[in-house]
Order: C-alpha cells, then sequence, then structure tokens
C-alpha cells in the first residue's frame, strides 16, 4: 500500500527510520510508523498550544502516525505519542482528535508508564496474597491458604484496574485544563469518550484497544463532563478552517490507506471539494492511472501554487513513475515553499540520485545534511547520504553516514562497527573523525578498547569489536 513511499518510517522501540511505505505499528511490538509532513504539519498546529499550556515543549513531543485500522492511541517514554490512523478516522471533528491528544499528552505530563506503573501496582498485593497464603499453610491451614494462593492473581488485577483507573482520571483532568489554558474547548474529549461509551461492557476481545488500555467507566465521563462544561472554552466551536484540514486529513489517509477502488468510489470525480479532489487524484495514482492523475494534481497547483505538498504528491508520481529526472522539479518546488521540511528535502535528493547523475550528486548531500541536521534520528537521510558518499567514492564518509543510520537505530553493534571502519578513512582531528569517534564512545566502547584495537591492526592481525562496543 504505497503511501509517500520515500517518506520516512520510524521504528517506535529504536526511534529508527528506513525507506518503507505504509506500514503497522504498535507500541509493545516496536514495528513501523508513517511519516507525513502534511499531516504531522496540521496535528502540531493545533495541538503545541495545548503542549505549551501543560508546561511541555511541543518541539520535543514527537506524534507517530500508526497505519493500523483500529482505534488506538498511546504515550510511551521519551514523550512519544502514537496516534492509529484508525481512531483519526473515528474522531467525528478537530475537537475530538485534539481531545484525545491532550489526554496522551497528560500520560505524559503526569509521567505515566501505564503498562509498567499497572504491572507493579499489580504485583505488590498478588505478592502479598501469595505470601499470607504460603504462611496459613505453614501454620497449619492449607485450605485457607489454597485459597489465598488461587486468589492472589485475583487481587493483583483489582489493584491494577484502581491504578490505570486512577491514571486516566489525571489524564482527562490535565488533558482538560490544558484544553481550556489553550483557549479550546474539552468538549470533544467528552464526546469523544461518550461515543464509545459501550466498550465498557464488552469483553478484552470485542473492546477496542484503545479501551483496554484506557478502562471507561460512567463515573470517569460524568467527572469529565462536569468539568469541561464549567469551562468558559466550553461552547467554543471549531472554526471552518479546522473543519477543512480535518476533512482533508480523513480523505488523505482514506486515499492511501484503501484499496484504489474503493477510494474512487468514496472520493468520486463528482466530488468538487478541495479534501475530493486531492483524495481523487491520490486514488488515480495509486490506480496507476498516472496521466490522469498527473492532470488532477496540476489542476490543483493551479489553484493553489503554493500549496509544498501537492508539488510533493506530483513529485513523488513522477519519481515511483521512473521519472526521476522530472520529479526534481516538483520536489525542488515543495522545498522552496516549505524549507523547514526535512522529509521534502529528502524526497528531492532522493530523486536527484536516482538520476545517476553524478553532478546532481553534490546538491543531494547538501539537501541530506540539512534534512539530518533537522532531523538527526532520520535514518531514510544517512542511509540516502551514505549513498550518495558512496558513489563519490568517499568511503570515510559513507561509513560515518551508515554509522549515524544504526546510530539513530539504536543498533549500537553495528554503529559501532561502521564508526570504526569511517574512522580509517577519515582524517583524525576533523569534524567527521571526531564524530565517528563520538559514536563509538556513545555505543559503550572506552579508549582503552580503541587502543587495543589499533594495536591488533598495527600487527596486521584481524581486528575484533571489543564486546563492550556492542
Amino acid at each position: 500500500m504505497p503511501w509517500l513511499t520515500r517518506t520516512v518510517v520510524r521504528a517506535l522501540g529504536a526511534a529508527a527510520a528506513v525507506a518503507m511505505t505504509l506500514a503497522a505499528a504498535s507500541p509493545a511490538a516496536a514495528q513501523s510508523a508513517i511519516r507525513d509532513t502534511e499531516i504531522e504539519t496540521i496535528i502540531h498546529e493545533w495541538s503545541d498550544p495545548v503542549f505549551t499550556a501543560m508546561g511541555l515543549e511541543p518541539s520535543e513531543i514527537e506524534i507517530l502516525l500508526i497505519n493500523e485500522n483500529d482505534l488506538n492511541a498511546f504515550a510511551t517514554r521519551g514523550r512519544i505519542m502514537g496516534l492509529n490512523t484508525g481512531l483519526i478516522l473515528r474522531t467525528r471533528n478537530p475537537g475530538e482528535l485534539l481531545g484525545v491528544i491532550a489526554h496522551e499528552a497528560g500520560h505524559i505530563k503526569n509521567r505515566h508508564t501505564l503498562r509498567d506503573g499497572a504491572q507493579n501496582a499489580g504485583m505488590q498485593p498478588m505478592l502479598m496474597t501469595m505470601a499470607l497464603g504460603a504462611l496459613a499453610i505453614a501454620a497449619g491451614a492449607p485450605d485457607a491458604g489454597a485459597v489465598l494462593l488461587g486468589n492472589s492473581q485475583y487481587f493483583g488485577t483489582l489493584s491494577a484496574l484502581r491504578y490505570m483507573t486512577h491514571q486516566e482520571g489525571e489524564a482527562d483532568n490535565t488533558g482538560a485544563r490544558a484544553l481550556q489554558a489553550a483557549g479550546e474547548s474539552g468538549r470533544g474529549l467528552v464526546t469523544f469518550f461518550e461515543n464509545f461509551r459501550s466498550q465498557e461492557v464488552f469483553s478484552d476481545a470485542r473492546r477496542y484497544p484503545y479501551f483496554r488500555s484506557h478502562p471507561l467507566s460512567s463515573q470517569r465521563i460524568e467527572n469529565l463532563r462536569r468539568y469541561v462544561t464549567e469551562q468558559s472554552n466550553y461552547s467554543k466551536t471549531d472554526s471552518p478552517e479546522r473543519m477543512a484540514q480535518h476533512a482533508l486529513v480523513l480523505a488523505k489517509i482514506h486515499a492511501f490507506m484503501d484499496q484504489p477502488a474503493q477510494a474512487l468510489r468514496d472520493y468520486p470525480e463528482t466530488d468538487t471539494s478541495l479534501p475530493g479532489r486531492y483524495a481523487h487524484a491520490i486514488a488515480l495514482y495509486r490506480d496507476g492511472q498516472t496521466d490522469k492523475a498527473l492532470a488532477a494534481v496540476d489542476v490543483l497547483l493551479g489553484e493553489q501554487p503554493e500549496n509544498p505538498y501537492f508539488w510533493e504528491l506530483k513529485g513523488q508520481i513522477l519519481f515511483e513513475e521512473g521519472r526521476p529526472a522530472e520529479a526534481i522539479g516538483a520536489h525542488q518546488r515543495s522545498v522552496e515553499i516549505k524549507p523547514d521540511a526535512p522529509l521534502l528535502r529528502i524526497n528531492l535528493a532522493h530523486a536527484m540520485i536516482e538520476t545517476g547523475d553524478p553532478d546532481k550528486l553534490d546538491s543531494a548531500i547538501d539537501q541530506l545534511k540539512r534534512a539530518t541536521a533537522m532531523e538527526h534520528d532520520n535514518s531514510m537521510g544517512w542511509r540516502l547520504l551514505s549513498q550518495a558518499y558512496a558513489s563519490q567514492g568517499k568511503e570515510g564518509e559513507a561509513r560515518l553516514a551508515s554509522a549515524e543510520m544504526y546510530f539513530a537505530a539504536g543498533a549500537k553493534e553495528q554503529a559501532t562497527q561502521f564508526a570504526l571502519r569511517a574512522r580509517e578513512r577519515l582524517q583524525p582531528g576533523t569534524a567527521e573523525w571526531t564524530r565517528a569517534m563520538d559514536i563509538v564512545f556513545a555505543s559503550g566502547a572506552t579508549q582503552d578498547d580503541v587502543d587495543d584495537l589499533d594495536r591488533r591492526q598495527s600487527r596486521n592481525r584481524p581486528a575484533v569489536i571489543p564486546a563492550s562496543a556492542g
């Protein structure tokens, strides 16, 4: 399912990025997340004032779009928030989506680690009950001891659920206060939960994942409703501009995620709205109707020539059709309009590299260096940078870029190996040589390890990466 094929996809567990298309992700499985500059920009535009009101630094909050139809969202350590596309598609207005984001930010603000915390909260009473059971058996009351041992998991589960419910209430209150402080209504937070109130009566097997980890209760919803209805911004409604952005986000997700035939039915040529025509153009492209897709995008560009995402889509269509030289102009225009978007620069650099023209490599390298400076953990940018340097015969720089790619992915052993190989080809004392050594040391090696490696190499013996560097 090709969505923004050359955009970057990050692995949650390692914050890595690789060249992939849409892929599913979950916090437990450390799978992949979608990158889309347009949708990320819209969501941050709505959310950043709420983060600020909550006392969080917006630039430190990473919002990941997860390609999964299940209704789910989560917050993890490192101020990372995940939003399933399935949840986004089930929000009925911007206020509901912003309400969910405010709630998840509440978990981040309150430093909730739900899974670990709930597990710890349940473990203590479970162990205590087991200990009492063992004591009862030792004291000559085997029947009572057996009952205690048999119920230990039950008491642990009750404690964990109470802990989770407490955390959810805290996140509700923190999110609602921040929405009010940012001049937003908390109505969407309440209506989103009300819309799925019936989830509390389902078994875990039938509940949406979100409501297995975010248990609902009538009391919780009522407490939240009582608070937000008393706030001065409660009656504030979403602006027409924000409603249009929400419709565009839904249309774009459907166009890239649904089967092309389905998307073409849902967004037919007779749909003259901007989101409808945008989605129709994407569906034509995904259906292989390239000429019609390009014509549809050109109509959109005729109306909005300064829209970087329409230029990005045109460049993507041309690139995927094996026409990278033609894609360069479109991607160049998207970068000119939005120079602070690293993914757009990566698109441009990728097109330049794929032309096979050595004269374009310096420009590609410049774009990639700018992109990775803005997003240092962008593995796709580092991979392409390594490829570009290798094409120029700059093996030291190529190996260093590969080391950066693995370092961003959390693969310390591979990062160390490539950093040491880069060190051999770089001039000592240069910024690149110093960075290679930084990666080596950050990955766990010591100066003694490096000195020992140097001695081995000087004796022409096979170099072995020290175990401590892995």
